[in-house]
């Protein structure tokens, strides 16, 4: 059933053993070109970590001046990206389309956008939910780096850092980035992306479904000292059906599936 929607504008200090770094060196590190590794981007400005316990957890290096863990995989739909892990500079998805669903943004917006695979799958997440009479909006999903450094800072802006850090994410450590997050609303709360989703048929019905079409809830209840994010029942991810049912029976965060960087 089809929605009419009034539009709502809603390094680590260098590894010890590493702290003297000869003057070319420290002048390549500040050089911010980048050169490509396999298929992975590695950014000069970057420390890179070659052991083989860095590549199982799919780093490639750690970022000097903000002291994150930077991501060699950002193309794989278990990309694991938080407060401590981000994407590559300039990375963009490559195969970012617009799901057919029902969409709360224009024409046009980018926000309607998600990468292939998990477009797809949000539409049959979609499709399912209008046969139990469960009718969902998309929200916001794709967000560019530019994008999601102009929210932060507005975030930061209006409401302290602290309490901007509860609920959004700095530029490149946001999982929309990557193409694989959607939020979603209802009409029931206004569309908004808003805690009281949790109590709504909608709210309830995705939560005990999205598994099930590879999505999992991000952000869940009782863990923001695990993931660092207040609950948000809105936020859909897409990790594949196979890893969603897992951590969606085991009542896990991606955090504590991967045990590190938390």
């Amino acid at each position: 059933m089809k929605l009419l929607i009034t539009t709502t504008l809603i390094t680590l200090g260098l590894l010890s053993g590493c702290q003297q770094l000869q003057q070319d060196d420290t002048a390549k590190q500040a050089d911010l070109m980048s050169q490509k590794r396999g298929s992975v981007l590695i950014e000069k400005g970057i420390v890179e970590l070659p052991g083989e316990e860095d590549l199982d957890k799919n780093i490639s290096g750690i970022d000097p001046e903000t002291e994150l863990y930077v991501v060699d995989n950002p193309d794989s739909i278990e990309v694991y990206v938080n407060k401590q892990r981000r994407l590559p500079e300039g990375y963009e998805p490559n195969d970012l389309v617009e799901p057919d669903v029902e969409h709360l943004a224009k024409q046009g917006n980018n926000r309607r956008l998600l990468r292939q695979e998990a477009a797809e799958a949000l539409e049959l997440l979609f499709e399912e939910a209008d046969e139990q009479g469960i009718d969902l909006v998309a929200v916001s999903g794709y967000r560019s780096y530019e994008r999601q450094k102009t929210i932060y800072q507005s975030n930061v802006a209006n409401k302290g850092q602290e309490e901007a850090d509860r609920f959004s994410a700095q530029a490149g450590t946001s999982e929309h980035q990557t193409g694989l997050a959607m939020d979603v609303s209802a009409a029931s709360v206004s569309f908004l992306l808003d805690q009281a989703f949790d109590q709504t048929d909608e709210g309830s019905w995705l939560a005990e479904h999205a598994h099930q079409f590879g999505f999992i809830i991000r952000y869940p209840e009782g863990k923001t000292d695990i993931t660092g994010y207040e609950f948000e029942p809105w936020h859909l991810r897409y990790l594949g059906e196979e890893l969603a049912t897992y951590l969606y029976e085991e009542d896990l965060t991606l955090e504590e599936y991967f045990g590190y960087h938390y």
